[in-house]
């Protein structure tokens, strides 16, 4: 345990000692996803709020759902922190095989490339949040001290998604199918998340099931702090917290053990 410890602090040094370089990528890829397009950063509020409102016909209209709260502020609650999730998944599957030059010819840590486009869908996620505080306005939520646990559930849900992304990055490296079959998994995993309505309405298997998913207590926690004004489960976050971090050491090791053969896969 010591010597695992000891390695996992290696690697957070030395991806301190390259922080200017993760900087620069991040800043990089930030330009590129938006470089001529006439949106920008608009494009961060656009989908989520087009979903919404698709969404909102649906479970309001075609098959009503009860709810606690606005379907609109509920829903876009929602999708914004799984678009942020999905958007990082999504950039980081390919961001070693789409970065071949600099992953074969010069040494610097790999992980940079996952991690930057967690970064950059945290831009994204900051951007979107701002049309979140409107609805809150018009709906007239006022936030309580329950807000004071929001930079906690922030914090579970950028590291389960850097765990995971760093996997992706791996695997996708190794096996050209895992971004195709991924996009599968990630159209099935937001409906077995608690993106667009409660696990409370799911019944049976599929409703234990999204209580088991860590992506729910978070979804549940952004909506418990911001907009139920209450702390969220204690238990159920605290379980998806350990499963973060666990799943962040996990695949952090084995992306540092595994990088020295990346340049024999590009």
């Amino acid at each position: 345990m010591a010597r695992l410890a000891g390695e996992f602090k290696e690697i957070v040094d030395e991806q301190y000692e390259f922080r200017e370089l993760l900087y620069q990528m991040t800043r990089r890829d930030l330009l590129l996803r938006y470089k001529q397009t006439m949106m920008g950063f608009g494009w961060a509020i656009f989908m989520p709020l087009v979903n919404t409102v698709v969404f909102f016909v649906v479970f309001t209209r075609v098959a009503p759902i009860e709810l606690d709260m606005p379907y609109p502020l509920f829903s876009y609650c929602g999708l914004l922190a799984w678009n942020f999730s999905a958007a990082s998944f999504r950039f980081a599957v390919i961001s070693l095989t789409s970065n071949a030059g600099l992953v074969s010819k010069v040494y610097f840590p790999r992980e940079i490339f996952p991690i930057s486009t967690v970064l950059v869908s945290l831009v994204d996620f900051a951007v979107g949040a701002t049309v979140l505080l409107a609805m809150m306005v018009y709906y007239h939520v006022v936030p309580t001290t329950a807000i004071l646990a929001l930079p906690f559930v922030l914090a579970v849900h950028v590291i389960f998604t850097l765990g995971l992304c760093l996997l992706l990055a791996m695997g996708n490296l190794f096996y050209r199918d895992v971004k195709y079959l991924f996009e599968i998994v990630l159209t099935v995993w937001m409906f077995l998340s608690a993106v667009l309505y409660p696990v409370s309405q799911v019944p049976g298997f599929t409703g234990q099931l999204m209580a088991l998913n860590p992506m729910t207590p978070i979804l549940e926690g952004y909506r418990d702090v911001l907009l139920r004004g209450h702390f969220p489960d204690a238990t159920a976050l605290t379980v998806a917290a350990a499963e973060s971090v666990v799943l962040l050491v996990v695949g952090w090791l084995v992306f540092h053990r595994a990088e020295y053969e990346f340049a024999e896969y590009v």
